[in-house]
């Protein structure tokens, strides 16, 4: 069995990962981003995997964080700057970025409390944490998180309110921009 965050499966299936994964929802991720109180020039995609939130964003500068070294040299094939690292242990330096965004990554971490403090820390004042994530009461977030299960991964999927709550438990302002299946929980450091 796969624990949380254990990257061997998406080592596995890194060249691959982008024919079967999901759109990136540019919108939802975008409203996200306009609950910053700053201009946004530098944005963290933890557990960005490929890139594909980091892609569909216009900042200056967008670096992906991930843990798997496939998945970041897919990243680097598209001309992504690329870190590898843990999201509960950000090589980044305290209050250095302006946005960071977790997209559909949140329930694969370890330590998602230690991601969402991790990135409260990096996080310059004003700057926003954007995470996309899927919710757990719904019909297919119960589907999702048994297929997960099934190829073994220990997934912690939340409700929109559930995460929300740990937002605000890192010293964030949460908002809730968008709900259903694929919802978006925004937190601002004031």
């Amino acid at each position: 069995m796969h624990a949380p965050g254990d990257v061997a499966l998406f080592e596995r299936f890194a060249r691959y990962y982008e024919r079967f994964s999901p759109a990136t929802n540019e919108r939802a991720l975008r409203a996200g981003l306009a609950l910053a109180d700053r201009d946004i020039e530098r944005v963290l995609d933890v557990g960005g995997g490929t890139g594909r939130a980091a892609r569909v964003l216009d900042a200056p500068e967008r670096v992906v964080v991930d843990a798997a070294a496939g998945m970041l040299a897919e990243a680097r094939r598209v001309g992504l700057d690329c870190v590898r690292g843990d999201g509960a242990a950000l090589p980044i330096a305290d209050d250095s970025v302006d946005a960071v965004v977790i997209v559909d990554a949140l329930h694969h971490v370890a330590d998602q409390a230690g991601a969402l403090a991790e990135a409260e820390r990096v996080l310059r004042p004003g700057g926003v944490f954007v995470c996309r994530e899927f919710d757990r009461a719904t019909v297919r977030g119960q589907a999702l998180a048994a297929g997960e299960h099934l190829v073994g991964f220990d997934s912690e999927f939340f409700t929109p309110e559930e995460l929300a709550g740990a937002v605000e438990r890192t010293g964030l302002d949460a908002a809730i921009p968008a709900r259903g299946f694929g919802f978006t929980v925004a937190g601002v450091k004031r």
